[in-house]
């Protein structure tokens, strides 16, 4: 079995607001009595992708156990390399495999510099089609990424959604050891299907995407951070529960 948190969506941008929201986020998770195995960061950690912002998310994002990243159109490559990695301050796209408690976790680069639709490039697709290859036949995967692959029924998730989901749900298809996909970016808890697996749209700490039947005002700022702990069981069942931090 793993245990995973899952948070997205933190626009650390160096007001009191948003270290305040994600410092109480990560305070519950690190409180907690039993440790999961890693916590999941599913893009646009910054706000607007300066080195300041990813040195304090570095700080807030601090856990005893391993912090998976991946970016958000609202984060900038360079930047997010050298402070967060600890890598040369390059533009291109930023994939990582992780090994977590028999369980490969892939953090793939949906985003499009300048632009808020996703897309996976040729770079990353490929990736991904190896990685999974040289996984044993018994390992699960889950794959992440920031822009969701399907419709959420609001109109501006639904405006710079992934693009050509299609590749990546081929991709899935040839691939049986995924058991889910998960993403943010919506800013709304939410969960469907994509390829035949459970996608998952992980909560954000920032505000709250009010859907059209709440309301004509699209972000609700008084609605406390959400995160998501999925459970990946010996069977590849993805259970997940939902929480808010007041």
């Amino acid at each position: 079995m793993t245990l995973l948190a899952h948070i997205s969506d933190l626009h650390l941008d160096g007001s009191e607001r948003a270290t305040r929201r994600a410092t109480r986020v990560m305070d519950y998770l690190r409180a907690l009595p039993q440790p999961v195995d890693a916590l999941l960061v599913t893009g646009d950690i910054a706000d607007h992708g300066e080195e300041a912002e990813y040195e304090e998310a570095a700080q807030i994002l601090t856990a005893p156990y391993p912090v998976l990243t991946c970016p958000g159109n609202h984060d900038a490559r360079p930047a997010y390399r050298k402070v967060l990695l600890g890598e040369a301050p390059e533009h291109g796209p930023i994939n990582q495999a992780h090994h977590i408690a028999g369980t490969t976790i892939l953090m793939c680069d949906s985003t499009i510099p300048g632009r808020d639709e996703g897309r996976l490039d040729a770079h990353t697709l490929a990736w991904i089609d190896t990685t999974l290859t040289a996984l044993p036949q018994d390992t699960p995967a889950l794959i992440a990424f920031h822009q969701p692959p399907v419709e959420l029924h609001h109109p501006l998730p639904d405006s710079c959604m992934l693009e050509e989901p299609g590749q990546l749900a081929d991709l899935i298809t040839a691939h049986p050891q995924v058991a889910a996909v998960l993403t943010g970016h919506a800013h709304t808890a939410a969960a469907s299907t994509f390829a035949a697996r459970p996608l998952i749209v992980g909560p954000a700490i920032t505000w709250t995407l009010r859907m059209p039947w709440e309301g004509d005002q699209a972000a609700d700022r008084d609605q406390p951070p959400g995160l998501a702990f999925h459970i990946l069981d010996d069977d590849r069942r993805l259970t997940t529960h939902y929480r808010v931090v007041l």
